[in-house]
């Protein structure tokens, strides 16, 4: 092994990669979530290659969480339609990475469809963890060990970057940093100047839904009660999440006697990554929005049920998370298997409302009331 030039970070590149290394394609995770977790993973890509021409390819619904990074130099968008109109998407994308003329694939899936897309484009040099009968397809595999395997998921992608490619994380480890682009925040400060009633007041993001499944909900009632606690500080709630979820942040403000501005359905993922910068705290559900705050450095709040917060908590200066070890709990379900949901039904909306307030979101206005 060589050192390059980001030996002071700590990186180490393997002597047969570095030199060759001009054009790199990570191939990224699939869901909002693992993107910010394996952040830190694609940092120390940019800084163990820092000469390289970075791209990622990403499914085209979250191409915007990667608006604001100036120090990835290309994105590339793709989507996998269901039955035969999938087989073409399938080549454009392969078609996609073989005009790249990339000289290196980091795999962030463990998938076989990820390294044969790679391999197909002929791109030359493919690293990732050994998973999915996809060895023979990886140069530069590994797989994963203790570490990766144990801890908070961030260690996963980092792991595998240290094991294929030498690249070291840094000593102390490196909670995930979201930039936000200015374009869409100048965009998501005029949409909230619309409908904000009290405008210098506290905003509150709530995140009331989550992809994977009921087991990771929070009951509705709680948090039509949860937007009372920061009227209390004079605060207003925004509900954000995807168009699918705003019948459900519709239900839950209308329900609730102060109301709530709904934001769900109306922003991508680069707006909605402006609007929770915007924001002065965060609560949902342990979801990418959850990820997302934390990211921001904005106090946020995950409520946990099935999961695990220790695997998959939110990592930023000021996130935390409410969580009741019950005996069945983590299941890593999406539905409770015994159907009583005790380990988000015993959580209480003054108990998410109170680590708010620990994590900071009323420090500047709790004097006043």
């Amino acid at each position: 092994m060589v050192e390059n030039a980001s030996a002071a970070q700590g990186a180490r590149i393997p002597a047969g990669i570095h030199g060759a290394a001009g054009r790199i394609l990570v191939k990224e995770v699939n869901w909002l979530g693992d993107l910010v977790i394996s952040l830190p993973a694609l940092r120390a890509i940019r800084a163990g290659f820092p000469l390289a021409k970075l791209a990622v390819m990403v499914k085209r619904e979250l191409a915007g969480f990667f608006d604001g990074m100036a120090w990835v130099d290309e994105v590339i968008p793709y989507t996998i339609r269901r039955g035969w109109p999938g087989v073409r998407d399938r080549l454009r994308a392969i078609g996609k990475i073989r005009a790249g003329k990339f000289d290196l694939a980091v795999l962030f899936p463990n998938s076989f469809e990820s390294a044969l897309w790679a391999t197909l484009a002929g791109v030359p040099r493919r690293a990732g963890f050994i998973a999915d009968g996809r060895g023979r397809m990886l140069t530069h595999g590994a797989r994963p060990d203790a570490a990766a395997m144990s801890g908070h998921q961030s260690a996963w992608w980092l792991g595998m970057v240290r094991a294929t490619l030498g690249i070291a994380p840094p000593p102390e480890p490196e909670v995930p940093r979201l930039e936000v682009a200015r374009a869409h925040e100048e965009k998501m400060r005029a949409w909230l100047a619309e409908r904000r009633v009290t405008p210098e007041a506290p905003l509150i993001a709530l995140a009331p839904a989550a992809a994977y499944g009921p087991a990771k909900e929070w009951p509705e009632v709680r948090f039509t009660g949860l937007i009372e606690t920061p009227q209390r500080f004079g605060a207003e709630c925004v509900m954000v999440g995807a168009p699918g979820e705003r019948g459900l942040c519709e239900k839950i403000a209308i329900a609730s006697r102060p109301g709530a501005i709904v934001a769900a359905g109306e922003t991508g993922i680069g707006e909605l990554i402006a609007l929770l910068s915007l924001c002065d705290g965060f609560i949902g559900n342990d979801s990418g929005a959850m990820h997302l705050s934390a990211a921001l450095g904005i106090p946020a709040i995950g409520i946990f049920g099935s999961t695990n917060p220790d695997r998959t908590g939110p990592r930023g200066p000021r996130a935390g998370f409410v969580y009741h070890r019950v005996r069945c709990s983590p299941c890593l379900a999406r539905t409770c298997r015994y159907g009583h949901y005790d380990c988000l039904r015993g959580v209480t909306v003054e108990e998410v409302a109170g680590a708010l307030m620990a994590a900071g979101a009323f420090a500047g206005v709790a004097g006043k009331n």
